[in-house]
């Protein structure tokens, strides 16, 4: 029994020297409900950033042109800016958001995900700066009916 508290006070421990005490996130579905219910991405922008200006060209989209599994598109986001928050629409499915992240101060932006498209529509990154701004880009992702590219 002595063993078995000894061991369970020693992974305690352990456990306590390895979770950041200044561990935090933003639940953006808490903060912007709308914007997860939101059929199209406008909408979703919207709801989640409010209705500013933003800046094109310096967010860059690496995806398909033409995605042979709508299932599983393979979306890429890469920037050189500072940014705080970068969030991914689409307008193929009933629900445009997709996903938000959070990054660090002086984080390296150069993301992958994948994410479900049911046919051909616009995919659209929005990034909000260490500046203050919003930032944009937009790629069409031709979706192939029946999984077959050709």
């Amino acid at each position: 029994m002595k063993r078995r508290k000894f061991l369970s006070l020693g992974a305690v421990a352990a456990a306590a020297t390895v979770i950041p005490a200044g561990l935090s996130a933003t639940d953006f579905r808490a903060t912007a409900p709308k914007a997860w219910d939101a059929p199209t991405s406008k909408e979703a922008i919207e709801s989640m950033f409010g209705s500013v200006a933003m800046v094109d060209g310096q967010i860059e989209i690496k995806a398909p042109k033409l995605a042979e599994n709508g299932g599983a598109v393979p979306i890429g986001i890469k920037s050189k800016l500072d940014l705080e928050v970068i969030a991914l629409f689409q307008d193929a499915n009933p629900r445009s958001a997709v996903v938000v992240f959070e990054l660090g101060e002086g984080g390296v932006v150069d993301l992958q995900t994948k994410i479900k498209m049911r046919k051909t529509a616009n995919v659209t990154i929005v990034a909000k700066g260490r500046d203050g701004k919003l930032y944009s880009a937009v790629q069409k992702v031709e979706v192939s009916i029946g999984g077959c590219g050709g």
